[in-house]
């Protein structure tokens, strides 16, 4: 029965619809969905991808069919956020705490996380009773998988490996055992097979799974079907991965697990710079790429999809950054959060089931010693330079510190207390060389 059908049945459209379903709002909302259903987790992570490069955001040279149906049948946000590199957003986002508190604020600090200090998503998620899995890049975060409580783990090391032909690809580890990447055996079609085998043997378990792409960070080499006279390859890697993403979830459909299992896409940090020309929008360039701290660096794709539960065809414009995946997943899954220590994300369950809520009214984002806040017009950022947004993700706007317009300065004064609330220069400083990036290859890069 849908909402209009439940109020014409309850007599509440005569005269005073409007004022009866303000009342009953979100209590209404709930029981037209009838009892909260526990969802199965799927958390897809693309690597290195941006809005640019996403049909149902527009892109102008890429065709993502498969990914564009889950937006259809889903929700579509067009402000989520995350820091625009890769091991400090996936701090953020299993942790669900900002890089100050956990010190992860560059790459090789994100090695440094402990499992004594760190609760994450599998360990919040097997307290009711869900199997755990993880597969794909896991590099930067330390020790294995299992340590950090996932159940089976299919991981590679490093960033965009494919075929046994890349030195870091000769093979992967499977559940602590180390395996070989025979020669024409296509690593993400591994993947997918393991995470195959992995629902098979989970019908009837409730389970999150950590869906960590190699796509489609570089390097950039052919995929299976890119034939001998392909004009681009970056096109073919996209997609290749759209099709993954449409091949699970016919599996889903297969194993009759669809109706009752949530998923969501995500990228873990924009565009990579040598492709981000490419990845325009109506015509236009993103300002900013992986790395850095404009809007192309941070500003995701993110499309959750959860047939009969969130409401298709949505667009959301509700302030997501990545840390709210763990309160929201907890929050879904009936689960209890650590109690021993700060969780700075928001819960969007609300969001995801149609309803207003109590959105987040900022993002925030830290990238070594860089930091800003952002609402939905404005971005304060630790230098106290404000920017105005109207123009993102395309350009933004310096503001005169001496402005008098007072739209600017009521911005200004919300977010200032927004970063004086959050104190991120009190916590845990990055010691790094400023840009996030690994010390290794910084160093490489300067002796050439």
């Amino acid at each position: 029965m849908n909402r209009r059908a439940f109020m014409k049945a309850s007599g509440l459209l005569a005269g005073t619809c409007a004022v009866g379903e303000r009342a009953l709002g979100r209590g209404l909302s709930s029981l037209l969905r009838g009892p909260e259903k526990k969802p199965n987790i799927i958390f897809i992570l693309a690597d290195d991808y941006g809005i640019g490069e996403v049909g149902c955001y527009g892109a102008d040279n890429y065709k993502t069919p498969h990914i564009d149906k889950l937006a259809k049948g889903g929700i579509r946000f067009t402000h989520a956020y995350t820091p625009s590199l890769c091991g400090p957003s996936r701090a953020c986002i299993l942790t669900g705490r900002y890089a100050f508190r956990t010190g992860g604020t560059n790459q090789d600090k994100v090695g440094l996380l402990k499992p004594a200090d760190e609760t994450i998503m599998p360990t919040i998620l097997k307290s009711e009773g869900y199997a755990t899995m993880m597969v794909g890049k896991w590099s930067q975060m330390p020790l294995e998988p299992s340590d950090w409580g996932f159940d089976e783990y299919l991981r590679f090391q490093g960033s965009g490996l494919y075929w046994n032909t890349q030195a870091k690809a000769k093979a992967y580890t499977i559940n602590g055992k180390k395996t070989p990447l025979l020669d024409g055996e296509y690593l993400p079609d591994k993947m997918h097979d393991f995470v195959v085998d992995f629902l098979a043997r989970h019908t009837n378990d409730r389970f999150y799974i950590y869906y960590s792409l190699s796509h489609i960070h570089s390097d950039i080499l052919p995929t299976p079907e890119s034939g001998s006279d392909s004009k681009n390859i970056y096109a073919d890697n996209i997609a290749y991965m759209d099709k993954l993403v449409g091949k699970l979830v016919a599996e889903l459909d297969r194993l009759k697990l669809r109706e009752n299992t949530m998923i969501v896409f995500f990228g873990d940090n924009g565009t990579a710079n040598k492709y981000s020309d490419q990845a325009t929008i109506g015509g236009r360039r993103l300002i900013g790429a992986k790395g850095s701290m404009l809007e192309g660096g941070s500003l995701e794709p993110m499309i959750v999809n959860w047939p009969g539960m969130a409401p298709a065809g949505k667009v959301s414009d509700a302030m997501i950054d990545s840390t709210d995946f763990v309160p929201t997943f907890a929050e879904l899954a009936g689960a209890k959060l650590p109690q021993n220590r700060t969780i700075d994300g928001h819960s969007f369950a609300s969001q995801i089931h149609g309803d207003r809520g109590k959105p987040r009214e900022w993002a925030y984002i830290q990238l070594a010693g860089q930091w800003y806040t952002r609402e939905a017009g404005w971005k304060l950022n630790q230098k106290g330079e404000l920017f105005d947004m109207k123009n993102a993700p395309f350009e933004e706007i310096l503001v005169a510190v001496n402005t008098t317009d007072p739209s600017a300065i009521a911005a200004r004064k919300r977010l200032q207390a927004a970063l004086d609330l959050l104190n991120p220069a009190g916590g845990i400083l990055d010691d790094g060389d400023g840009t996030g990036r690994h010390a290794n290859k910084q160093k490489a890069k300067k002796k050439k």
